[in-house]
């Protein structure tokens, strides 16, 4: 999945997110900063939306990729709804002006205290992937007087072939539950007086670019769909999850149309199919922006040390994931293209943004590290009491901050001093 081309340009050398210099950006609200394009999230939503034609269906935007209410708030225009993983996402999604009736409530870990704020807001379907949880919801369904509409999150086995950290498909991680336990477990929530089964769900892990797990996994949901059918247990939807991957390096992700017509083949009428995308929708509408502070060089290495680091984009820290980087401007042209690890100010040798890029580079070069608009700002941290960057959305030619940028005394304000001595 690749933004259009026309979202990111060069004009006389400087690189444009839409009908803005990000160098303009980057004068107006400072280093690091995040960007993002709203032609880009729109544009990638719609395909989506537009891929299923006149099938049943529901796009739910996976909030955890990037949470910012703007973001959201552009998606709700389109009406998208929106995939959550804890009470915080649900009250994003309220304050962005998201309807409840479209929430899909997923996640493994749900409290007593989120389910209560879910079931008052009254949202689509809560995603259930524990007999435990099962009851715990049944019970306090119950108690505040309302029978809550659920789906079973079913674990198909199934390998994605991504990174393990972002595998959720197989038996051996910890979401879902195991095909051969799902019908006990339907049968048991059929007979719980709280609880409307409405749903089968499935998410197999992210940033997938083959379409054959996908085709895999839904023959296998669709296999129980049969069984439950059999036993009496008629559902409405089928949630395929999210999962499609983006384009970092020389990834070649399927097109979002050629996706959605393997789940239409896979999932027959009358079911409606609800998918939950959200890297692809917002990966590749961000950028970091970050200034070069330092070049440093050792006897065996060349560093650019930036003003961004691992508490602005963790992924490669965490994943050693790659993300493209990019001049952006033309003040280094004339230097000589030279092999670079790219590092950040914080206290760990973990803190990289990128290793062995051949760049063009000088002391207060402006960088884009490019594809970092999913699980940028939203995994950031204050790590070494750094204050976490402000976001910007482009939206043609102006720049709406959508985030300001924290200042030292945000990092301390909930905080409190022992009493003085008496």
């Amino acid at each position: 999945m690749t933004v259009s081309a026309d979202i990111f340009r060069r004009h006389n050398g400087e690189l444009w997110m839409e009908d803005v210099a990000l160098s303009a950006v980057a004068e107006r609200f400072d280093t690091p900063c995040y960007v993002y394009s709203r032609a880009a999230l729109e544009s990638v939503w719609r395909r989506y939306d537009r891929a299923f034609g006149a099938r049943r269906h529901r796009v739910h935007y996976a909030v955890k990729a990037n949470g910012n209410l703007a973001v959201l708030d552009t998606l709700a225009r389109l009406g998208s709804g929106f995939d959550i993983v804890s009470g915080g996402e649900l009250a994003r999604v309220v304050a962005a002006g998201g309807e409840p009736a479209k929430v899909v409530f997923s996640g493994v870990g749900k409290s007593a205290a989120e389910m209560r704020a879910a079931l008052a807001a009254d949202i689509g379907v809560f995603n259930l992937e524990s007999a435990s949880e099962m009851e715990r919801l049944n019970r306090i369904a119950g108690e505040s007087g309302r029978r809550a509409r659920i789906a079973i999150r079913v674990n198909p086995d199934v390998d994605a072939k991504t990174h393990p950290y972002i595998s959720t498909g197989l038996n051996e991680n910890k979401f879902g539950v195991p095909m051969t336990e799902a019908l006990a477990l339907y049968r048991r929530a059929a007979a719980l007086p709280n609880l409307h089964i409405i749903g089968v769900a499935c998410h197999i892990g992210s940033q997938l670019t083959d379409l054959t797990p996908f085709a895999d996994a839904m023959a296998r949901v669709m296999a129980l769909v049969k069984e439950l059918k059999t036993a009496g247990i008629e559902v409405e939807h089928v949630d395929a999850g999210g999962g499609l991957g983006i384009r970092y390096r020389e990834e070649e992700p399927p097109a979002i149309e050629d996706y959605v017509a393997v789940l239409c083949k896979a999932i027959p009428e009358p079911y409606e199919i609800c998918i939950e995308p959200g890297r692809s929708i917002c990966g590749s509408a961000g950028v970091l922006l970050s200034r070069v502070e330092y070049l440093k060089e050792t006897p065996t290495r060349r560093f650019a040390i930036c003003d961004a680091a691992m508490t602005e984009l963790i992924r490669p820290a965490l994943y050693e994931a790659w993300h493209e980087v990019q001049a952006v401007g033309t003040e280094a042209a004339a230097e000589p293209e030279l092999v670079y690890d790219l590092v950040g100010p914080v206290c760990e040798s973990a803190d990289f943004l990128a290793s062995g890029r051949k760049l063009r580079l000088r002391e207060e070069s402006l960088i884009a590290i490019m594809s970092a608009g999913a699980y940028g700002q939203v995994m950031a941290s204050n790590y070494n009491a750094r204050p976490r960057p402000p976001e910007i959305m482009v939206d043609g030619a102006v720049m709406h901050l959508v985030r300001p940028r924290e200042d030292l005394q945000d990092l301390y304000a909930s905080e409190r001093l022992l009493p003085k001595a008496q």
